[in-house]
Order: structure tokens, then sequence, then C-alpha cells
């Protein structure tokens, strides 16, 4: 059995090979298997909570209440990071976040905002 990537657009792992093509049945994802080919397996990909890539400057939401360690306070659902860097550490983001100021962020807890 062959060893075939999870899909570039949800991160499923059901992905199925066809002809020259490979295939997500979740989303109907479909990449060619050259394209794979030239990914660098050894590039980390940071995703969002729906699996969508993130990049250097993109804007993210914050999907649920986060607690600031060391503080009593608390990151409220919605609220907007511009900005982000991507880091590779123990959580994916660091970003300043209004009101609380420099932060790092898991990548689990955040959505990209498109526009």
């Amino acid at each position: 059995m062959t060893d075939l990537p999870a899909c570039p657009k949800c991160n499923s792992s059901y992905v199925y090979e066809d002809s020259t093509l490979l295939i997500c049945p979740e989303c109907a994802h479909e990449w060619s298997v050259e394209q794979h080919a030239d990914t660098d397996p050894d590039e980390k990909v940071v995703r969002d909570f729906n699996g969508v890539e993130l990049k250097d400057g993109d804007t993210v939401t914050v999907i649920k209440d986060l607690k600031v360690k060391g503080s009593s306070s608390v990151v409220k659902v919605g609220t907007k990071v511009k900005n982000i860097t991507l880091v590779d550490a123990d959580h994916d983001i660091d970003c300043k976040i209004p009101g609380v100021g420099s932060m790092g962020l898991k990548s689990q807890f955040v959505k990209k905002v498109n526009g």
C-alpha cells in the first residue's frame, strides 16, 4: 500500500489516487501527483482550525475564549489578530493582541480571515 499525503485543503487522511490525480473525498479537492512530489517534506505547514494554510502576515480570529497564562485576562472569541508571525515552538503563532500585548497562540484555536 502506498503512503499518500493528507489533503492540502482540509487535511483529510482519506485521500485516494486516480490515475495521475490525488483526490480528497471529503472536500473534493484534486491535485496532481507531480504537485505533491514537488513539495518539500521538511517544510512545516501551519493550518488553522478549518485546515486552511496560514502564512506570515495573515489575519486570524480567535475561535474560543483563551486564558492568558500568568494573568486574569481572557482573549475573547472573535478577537481579530492582524499580521501574525509563524514560529516553530510550543505554539505556532506569535502576534500582538489588542488590549493584551505580545502573545503566542496555537493554530488550532484560530481561523483565517479572508480578505
